[in-house]
Parts: structure tokens; C-alpha cells; sequence
């Protein structure tokens, strides 16, 4: 990357800011100040952002505009869809799996405890892949309005759900499908035509738009209240003044990251070969989790190195270097502590568990300097 002499290779849990879309977001920070709920041209000017940027998401995606509610984020988005189904769409009975985001499984997990839901969590198989036969199955459990939880892509392994398969099987059974599509809307062209899902999540961030802010897409068939209380925002279903410079990038960002997904994907993808290629070559005692290229994210690579190679301040080591990855969680010294999704699809394993996550930025370059540093330490 050309801003900065260190090498970021975490672009999973997010990505630097694209110029052009911090140059979009300037003139609502600077001239277009005002509150979009005001009546005068200060505010008439900032509610025509907003609701530009709605109908210029929509039709990226695939919905009608009021099928978009603009919030601070994936983990908001997440969790007002969730305790929605429970509390208004009256979902006793969600599935999911234990390698979804904490956002998710938390939120599950509270509804188990304080709202007696029924919690169903789908095996898993050694490459952490769901069973959808078994997803049917559940499906078919008497007296229970269900919510499938599930990842379009999981976070650390990369692996791509079959969402048009589980789209189908939901709508047979008459449930609802929340889809965490964090980590694919921005780096596939999904259109969400034909009431594929209930819910979707997007998080800008994740592809070189801002932070904090993000966007909930509810199928229009779902009707709610607000999850957040305090106003009439977003046609009643978010109170709060709404981040007006962070949905106008949100909107840019995307558009850009669609209009080249050609063109970034065929880069990123030729990067995560060249990476796997030289990772496996230089390093046969590394284990690679997830699905790797069938089915799987193209823009990431999440590899174990054994306990008796010293790993465990691998992501420090590296640091010292100004190289960055990821591990799959990590405490404040920078070793490993361990993965929620390692674990549960290789509970014996001992190791230590690592991602590299790639932009349209990197290089082949870095990913020689990669190499090169990771030879000192392992």
C-alpha cells in the first residue's frame, strides 16, 4: 500500500479510507452541516444526502429505497434484526452455528437466556461447513416460528454460504432469514431481488468506506418499530440524528467497490494464490482452515502453525516489523488466545491461528515481505 511504509494485511476487519469517498463525504462535514430533520435549506440539504445515497444503495443491491435503514454499523444491524424477530415477528425458535460473529452469537445467546428462545446451532464438519439437510430438518420442528442466523461468508475462514439454497429451504418453511453479509456486500455484485433474504448487513468499513455507520436492509414483507427509540429517523424504525457525511460515503464507497469488482476481485484473488502458493511452499508444517479457494472468500487466508513452532507471538513479532495480520483473537500483548471457529471445527488442534485478509492495495511485494519476516519467527 502506497500511504503508509508499514503492510496492512488485515483488510477483514477494515480498510483504509478510499480518497474519493472522503472527498464525497467533506462537503457534509464542512457546508452541508445541518440536521436532515430540519425544515430550512440547512437541513433540506442534508435529508437530500441522505435519501440520495438510499436510492443509490438500493439499486447496487437490488431492493426498493425503503427497504434501506441506515445505522452505525453491523453490530447494530445485527442486533435489532435478531431481537425484532423475537420481539415483534414472534420467533421462538432460531438457528445458527457456533462460528457465526459475536454480534451475533451474543445476541443469540441473550435471547436463550432472558427470552427462553429455543437455540438450535447446526453441526459442523472439519471445514466448517453447515449440513442443509439438517437445516430442513429443524425447519420442520412443530409449533415454532423460526430465524435462521447465518454468515454469507465466514469472518475468519472465508467459507461462502449457499444463500439461495437457504433462501429457498427458509421460505418453504415460512421462516425468516437474517443474512451477515458484513463481509461479502461490497466484494460480490449480490442482488437481493426475489425476496432472497429478511435481513442484511452491510458495513462500509469493510470495504474503504467509513466507520461507523452501516445500513439493515428488511425485506418489505417484515414490518417492525424502531429498535433505537427517540425520534421518527429512517421512517420510524431508528431514532437518533442520522450520520449524514458517513451514509453519503457509505453510498460512494459502494458504488466504487461495485463498478471494479472486476478489476479488484481478479487482483485480490491473484494475491491469495500467490500467498497460499509461497505460504505452502516455504512452510509445510502450516495447516490451512476453512474451504480455502471452493466456496470461500476470495480475499482472505486463515492458516495454524503447530504449538511446537513458537507462534504464539507471532502477531507481534510481525508488528515489530510493520506488518499486520490477524489472529483469531488476541490479548493485549499481541499472542494468541485463540479462535471461536478453530475451536469448534478442530477442537484437538493445538496451535496458533493467523489471517491475512487483502485489499486492492497490497502488492505481490508484501506478500514477499511477508514470507521474508515470517521465516525469522516460525
Amino acid at each position: 500500500m502506497n500511504t503508509t511504509s508499514r503492510i496492512y494485511l488485515d483488510n477483514a476487519a477494515t480498510t483504509p479510507l478510499d480518497p474519493e469517498v472522503l472527498d464525497a463525504m467533506l462537503p457534509y462535514l464542512k457546508d452541508h452541516f445541518g440536521n436532515p430533520s430540519s425544515i430550512y435549506s440547512y437541513g433540506r440539504e442534508a435529508k437530500m444526502g441522505i435519501e440520495k445515497a438510499r436510492k443509490q444503495v438500493a439499486q447496487l443491491v437490488g431492493c426498493t429505497p425503503n427497504e434501506i435503514v441506515f445505522t452505525s454499523g453491523g453490530t447494530e444491524s445485527i442486533n435489532t434484526a435478531i431481537y425484532t424477530s423475537v420481539n415483534y415477528l414472534n420467533c421462538n425458535h432460531i438457528i445458527t452455528t457456533k462460528i457465526e460473529h459475536h454480534a451475533t452469537l451474543h445476541s443469540v445467546q441473550y435471547c436463550e437466556q432472558k427470552e427462553h428462545i429455543k437455540v438450535s446451532y447446526l453441526h459442523l464438519n472439519e471445514l466448517g461447513q453447515i449440513n442443509y439437510d439438517e437445516l430442513e430438518t429443524l425447519l420442520k420442528l412443530p409449533n415454532t416460528k423460526t430465524l435462521v442466523c447465518l454468515m454469507h461468508a465466514n469472518n475468519e475462514i472465508g467459507n461462502l454460504l449457499k444463500i439461495k439454497k437457504v433462501s429457498e429451504l427458509v421460505q418453504a418453511y415460512n421462516a425468516y432469514f437474517l443474512c451477515d453479509t458484513v463481509q461479502t456486500i461490497g466484494h460480490y455484485p449480490i442482488q437481493f431481488t426475489d425476496h432472497l433474504v429478511d435481513f442484511a448487513i452491510c458495513a462500509p468499513h469493510k470495504f474503504h468506506g467509513p466507520k461507523g455507520v452501516g445500513f439493515l436492509l428488511v425485506n418489505n414483507r417484515v414490518n417492525f418499530p424502531a429498535f433505537i427509540q427517540g425520534g421518527a429517523q429512517e421512517r420510524n424504525h431508528r431514532g437518533g440524528t442520522e450520520n449524514v457525511y458517513g451514509i453519503v460515503g457509505l453510498a460512494k464507497a459502494l458504488e466504487k467497490a461495485l463498478n471494479n469488482y472486476e478489476s479488484y476481485s481478479a487482483h485480490v484473488l491473484e494475491l491469495k494464490t500467490y500467498c497460499y502458493q509461497e505460504l505452502k511452499q516455504n512452510f509445510e508444517f502450516l495447516h490451512f482452515n476453512g474451504t480455502l479457494f471452493e466456496n470461500n472468500l476470495y480475499t482472505l487466508l486463515n492458516f495454524s502453525v503447530p504449538d511446537e513452532h513458537k507462534a504464539e507471538l507471532l502477531i507481534y513479532n510481525l508488528d515489530m516489523n510493520q506488518i499486520c495480520i490477524s489472529s483469531g483473537s488476541a490479548c493485549s500483548s499481541g499472542s494468541s488466545i485463540g479462535s471461536h471457529v478453530i475451536a469448534e471445527i478442530k477442537p484437538s488442534y493445538k496451535g496458533h491461528h493467523f489471517r491475512i485478509s487483502f485489499s486492492h492495495l497490497n502488492t505481490k511485494s508484501e506478500i514477499d515481505s511477508l514470507i521474508t519476516t515470517l521465516k525469522k519467527f516460525i
